[in-house]
């Protein structure tokens, strides 16, 4: 069956094939479309009632246009995810009969809701800090919103066009490389080496993470499989379905748990990273209501004087700080290129003093004027990307109890401030990625479970590479670290195959390895290219 075609076949499945032409049904379609409309109308109003309370007057109707287009633009990047990379849950479910094709999607969308909504958010600010921080800083400007729309539309791009051909790409890989490459465009088209517009270190372990788990994919699951082989002497486990016969039940509740696992796990770390992009739309197009948390405990700003009046004295060293907009203008260098000068330190106490002294003196986050919030928002990441910086940096002569006071301070002060996320953005997100399951999955799920290996794909190779993929991006997800579903299942659907000796069909291999080595230099090329015509027309 080609991938290209597996959606327009209306002819019945081989014998032995899973039947995908069979859609959600009346009811499935009327739930699709009340899910739609009740998410859009929970969005519109959470806006509406955080904008009023913030003090935001509602005839301001060009920032809400704005917010309109880019929210949709950014969901319409999730929903894209969840069919492009949610497929790989379903595929192994489907080829061993474990469940329908059609309550599978919607049994992998239902659990993909689930794992945005429980997520941590650790992931979305680990994707938003490979961004320059001057676009951080500035993100309502039009800089800012070139950035947004420059890398959400590259992502959105790649992700259709190898979904299109059936070819199981990365939209994590995607969306990193769209990152990238706004930051190199931005570095060149302010007169610096492209170089500088990336936080390479953080790139590095996002590359690493991405490079790794493919390989853990394909080698672990291939151990996994040979040991079932030798201590589960079953041998209906080891040889392809017959006819539409479900496997045994103790194996089929593997399989409907591991596809579970994995959709929920999808969820939490893939839904992550809209949500930190959403998280800067809101902050650029109605700072008043999303810049700071307004939902701060009541202890909050006692506890945040207390712990920045401690952190002053450590940084000032018993000096008197510089003025505030040098002090300002000293940790924006340092975070931009990263040389720890002897001003740099004293710099950071006088800023973590003069953003003590803003709080304290409005008493709540929730209370600073609307003229203020963005600049004490900028001033509070900008300490909080520093202290940071000093953690890894060697010259920084701070002793590992005063850089451990230095992370508790930034983890529950700074972050808790600035760094959060709304109840209704990861409803949106989790809307938008579950309903996406359900549409448009056939193409690669056809590619997972039939061409990627020579022979049709067992119970016990099902089961072994979907527990693989679980497992991994769980770990990543713990390690605030974005992953490919993608990678890591179609890999460790190779590997039981490998191990199996059942052959692999290299044509796949390469388009998928094709995919793996073509995802970032293309999206960082049509994200940087995008920004720049977007640059000169805003």
């Amino acid at each position: 069956m080609s991938a290209t075609t597996a959606d327009t076949i209306e002819a019945a499945p081989e014998p032995g094939q899973p039947d995908l032409d069979k859609g959600l049904g009346a009811a499935g379609k009327l739930g699709f479309i009340a899910a739609l409309f009740a998410a859009a109308v929970y969005v519109g109003y959470s806006i509406y009632a955080d904008a009023t309370a913030a003090g935001v007057h509602p005839s301001a109707y060009l920032p809400f246009v704005l917010l309109f287009v880019a929210l949709l633009i950014a969901l319409g990047f999730e929903f894209v995810n969840g069919f492009h990379d949610t497929a790989n849950a379903v595929a192994t479910v489907i080829y061993t009969n474990a469940m329908p094709a059609n309550a599978a999607v919607v049994w992998s969308g239902f659990f993909n809701f689930l794992g945005v909504l429980l997520s941590s958010g650790v992931v979305a600010f680990g994707i938003v800090s490979l961004l320059p921080v001057e676009l951080i800083l500035q993100a309502g400007s039009n800089q800012g919103l070139a950035m947004v729309f420059a890398l959400l539309i590259a992502a959105i791009i790649w992700n259709l066009a190898t979904w299109y051909f059936g070819i199981p790409s990365s939209s994590s890989h995607t969306l990193i490389g769209s990152i990238i490459g706004v930051g190199v465009a931005n570095a060149i088209l302010h007169g610096k080496s492209g170089t500088a517009g990336v936080d390479w270190s953080k790139a590095t372990e996002i590359g690493q993470a991405l490079l790794i788990s493919p390989l853990i994919g394909f080698g672990v699951a291939a151990l996994l499989f040979l040991a079932m082989k030798v201590l589960i002497r079953n041998k209906e486990l080891y040889q392809e379905p017959k006819g539409k016969t479900p496997p045994p039940w103790w194996i089929r509740a593997l399989l409907i748990f591991t596809c579970t696992g994995v959709s929920f796990a999808h969820g939490s770390n893939d839904g992550q990273k809209g949500m930190g992009l959403i998280m800067l739309i809101l902050i650029g197009t109605v700072p008043t209501a999303y810049a700071l948390n307004r939902a701060v405990p009541a202890a909050y700003t006692a506890e945040f004087h207390a712990n920045s009046a401690a952190v002053e004295r450590l940084l000032s060293d018993g000096k008197a700080p510089p003025p505030v907009a040098q002090a300002r203008a000293e940790v924006t260098r340092y975070i931009a290129d990263k040389n720890l000068l002897p001003a740099t330190i004293p710099a950071l106490g006088g800023l973590v003093a003069e953003i003590d002294t803003q709080v304290t003196e409005y008493g709540s986050l929730a209370r600073i004027p609307s003229d203020a919030v963005s600049n004490i928002r900028n001033d509070m990441y900008l300490a909080s990307e520093a202290i940071k910086r000093l953690g890894k940096d060697a010259g920084s002569g701070l002793g590992e109890a005063e850089l451990t006071a230095l992370k508790q301070y930034k983890d529950t002060s700074l972050d808790t401030g600035t760094r959060f996320i709304p109840t209704w953005v990861k409803v949106a997100v989790a809307i938008a990625l579950g309903l996406g399951t359900m549409v448009g999955w056939k193409r690669i799920v056809v590619t997972v479970g039939e061409k990627i290996g020579k022979s049709h794909l067992t119970y016990a190779q099902g089961a072994s590479a979907e527990l693989v993929a679980m497992g991994t991006i769980f770990g990543a997800d713990a390690l605030g670290l974005p992953v490919s579903t993608t990678h890591v299942l179609s890999s460790g659907v190779a590997g039981t195959m490998a191990a199996n000796r059942s052959g692999l069909q290299m044509g796949t291999i390469r388009n998928l390895l094709m995919a793996w080595v073509l995802t970032l230099p293309v999206s960082i090329a049509l994200a940087g290219g995008l920004y720049a015509l977007f640059s000169a027309f805003v």
